[in-house]
């Protein structure tokens, strides 16, 4: 579910601990079939990044229109949106607070305010706080988790811990970003 925000990255998440279904019959594990295990790894991508399959599939028909590597397009499509970024910078310490963070005005990309988390970022823009935001105590807080504990940024991200100020530095790939799905699972999901 991705509620937990940091915890689900270390070894105490619920996840780590019991990879099973709750319930008494749950360890036996039910068989898939291919269906089933093509429908899984959709879901989990929609999960990870937050999306209804309206939107999903939007990104699936862009990908697909799209020369190149399909995996490598889709995910890239998908980290490049304004939420997932702010996540990944470390302004929120889950994706769906950074959504809440970008929704409620919190942000400027290329130093115009921005308030719809979908938005697709470019490589060498810039996000940033906006000033009349800077002053309160939730913007602090982050400054100072930033400064206090070395964010480890993706290679494809820059970060300015003290000024809170990231940067798009290019589009990443499958082989960057290491999703929990196959892209090319999805593929054959949708080509039914």
């Amino acid at each position: 579910m991705f509620l937990k925000g940091e915890r689900c990255f270390t070894a105490k998440c619920a996840f780590t601990k019991k990879p099973y279904s709750p319930g008494q019959h749950s360890k036996k594990g039910a068989i898939l079939s291919e269906y089933g295990r093509q429908l899984a790894q959709k879901q989990t991508i929609k999960r990870v990044y937050g999306l209804r399959e309206k939107q999903f599939r939007k990104y699936f028909q862009d990908a697909k229109r799209k020369e190149g590597n399909f995996g490598d397009i889709l995910i890239g499509r998908l980290e490049t949106r304004l939420d997932n970024l702010t996540f990944r910078l470390g302004f929120a310490q889950s994706r769906k607070a950074a959504r809440q963070l970008v929704s409620h005005g919190f942000l400027r990309v290329n130093d115009k305010p921005v308030n719809i988390p979908s938005q697709g970022l470019r490589p060498g823009d810039t996000i940033s706080f906006r000033s009349s935001k800077e002053k309160l105590k939730l913007v602090g807080e982050i400054r100072e988790r930033l400064t206090n504990k070395k964010q480890e940024v993706p290679e494809w991200l820059e970060l300015d811990a003290k000024k809170l100020v990231g940067k798009l530095v290019n589009v990443p790939g499958v082989t960057e970003v290491n999703p929990e799905a196959d892209p090319q699972v999805i593929v054959e999901f949708y080509s039914r």
